[in-house]
């Protein structure tokens, strides 16, 4: 791994030069919520509203603009779950270039059209992008064109670190800074944007439990694949880092760590709800991670949203599972006497606890059941936490036996 260049503070620098009027200067926006849970100042650096939906283009079209004009004629071809597929259409057709994409099968639809809409042909391959990148790979040498690695090369992780540049100016007394990763372009390109120019500055690694490779490789101190992953983060679903952005991490990022498919889930719906911000599961992980863990973090903290592709019908998901998650949601299963009324009493119990009957269902046939009593299931809506624990006592204090 020694052989492998580590990127500059100058290479970022001449890469921001060569991303004006391409990528944009997004917001950083103070959290008053999240400052409140941690204890001091929290704000986000909105990547979700970067042009293409997510931080891609900048390491995207850096990579394609210097490429030379033999190379441009055979065009370009990347693998990626949607992000950097935009990212690659969308620096390819400003700069003339042909793209195409291989994207993992059932990769979101949303990402899928605009890929499109940007000039790319798509083709679908594989379950991961792993697999999606095996294929590009193989078109390249079939047909000569360029492979644009979605983070496994000095110019991507050197786009990627302009966010970096551009945190340090939007919220110059920061001390944290947290990052979604999946194959480390952009955590390595921060931090070595950060670490060059503040290296007291805590720069931390948020990937899915369920995809989280960088945690063992650095164990190793090599790159280590996966041997399968489980996450609705597909955005930062990969299953080995690679060797530039993982080179930086063991220079520059000083942590790395997980968050479970629940505390995704109530990062996103938390988005939504308190900053009004549409992100998808993987631009949530930072947020997750400051949820999971709110007082872990020396403030003034910078939590990056590193996307906002997400498919509707995902997005409808997600907020069901936070609200789960959040205990808003609530399914019991309440043994009540099979006598007339005994359902509207229970009824009247939750209503008088201003819980919202969703959906109540009996089961009579159970063996663990008197030949007097009854099951009702229910699912509830309820305002949080504290209102279902509230809730289950009271039930329990009138008698009836709740199951969770």
């Amino acid at each position: 791994m020694n052989e492998i260049p580590l990127v500059s503070l100058a290479d970022i620098e001449a890469a921001r030069t060569a991303l004006e009027g391409v990528a944009v200067l997004t917001p950083m926006e103070e959290s008053r919520w999240l400052s409140a849970l941690a204890g001091g100042p929290i704000s986000l650096k909105c990547e979700n509203l970067q042009r293409t939906g997510s931080f891609k283009i900048r390491g995207a079209y850096l990579r394609i603009a210097r490429l030379s004009e033999e190379e441009r004629a055979n065009g370009v071809v990347a693998a990626s779950a949607g992000n950097h597929a935009q990212g690659v259409a969308l620096a390819a057709q400003l700069l003339g270039i042909r793209s195409t994409v291989f994207m993992p099968e059932g990769a979101p639809i949303p990402k899928e059209r605009a890929t499109r809409a940007y000039g790319a042909d798509v083709v679908f391959h594989g379950k991961y992008i792993d697999q999606a990148l095996v294929a590009a790979k193989e078109f390249a040498e079939q047909t000569g064109a360029v492979l644009i690695h979605p983070f496994d090369h000095e110019d991507i992780v050197a786009g990627q670190g302009t966010a970096g540049l551009e945190i340090l100016e939007q919220a110059p007394e920061v001390r944290t800074v947290l990052v979604p990763a999946g194959g480390g372009g952009l955590v390595a390109g921060i931090g070595t944007a950060i670490k060059a120019m503040r290296p007291d500055v805590r720069v931390v690694g948020v990937q899915a439990e369920g995809a989280a490779a960088i945690p063992a490789s650095l164990a190793q101190g090599v790159p280590v694949p996966l041997e399968n992953m489980t996450t609705m983060a597909d955005g930062i679903a990969v299953g080995c880092p690679g060797a530039v952005p993982f080179q930086a991490i063991q220079h520059h990022v000083d942590d790395i760590l997980t968050v479970s498919e629940e505390s995704l889930s109530r990062a996103l719906l938390a988005l939504v709800e308190r900053a009004k911000m549409v992100v998808e599961p993987a631009g949530a992980a930072a947020v997750a991670a400051i949820l999971d863990h709110p007082t872990q973090f020396e403030t003034p903290a910078v939590a990056v949203l590193s996307g906002g592709n997400i498919d509707p019908l995902l997005l409808g998901k997600v907020i069901r599972h936070g609200m789960a998650a959040d205990s808003r949601y609530l399914n019991l299963r309440v043994c009540i006497p099979d006598v007339p009324g005994g359902l509207a009493k229970l009824l009247g119990e939750l209503a008088a606890a201003q819980a919202n009957v969703l959906e109540v269902a009996h089961e009579r046939i159970s063996p663990s059941l008197l030949l007097d009593e009854v099951e009702v299931h229910l699912q509830l809506e309820t305002r949080g936490k504290a209102h279902a624990e509230t809730l289950l006592s009271r039930l329990r204090e009138r008698g009836y036996t709740v199951y969770e």
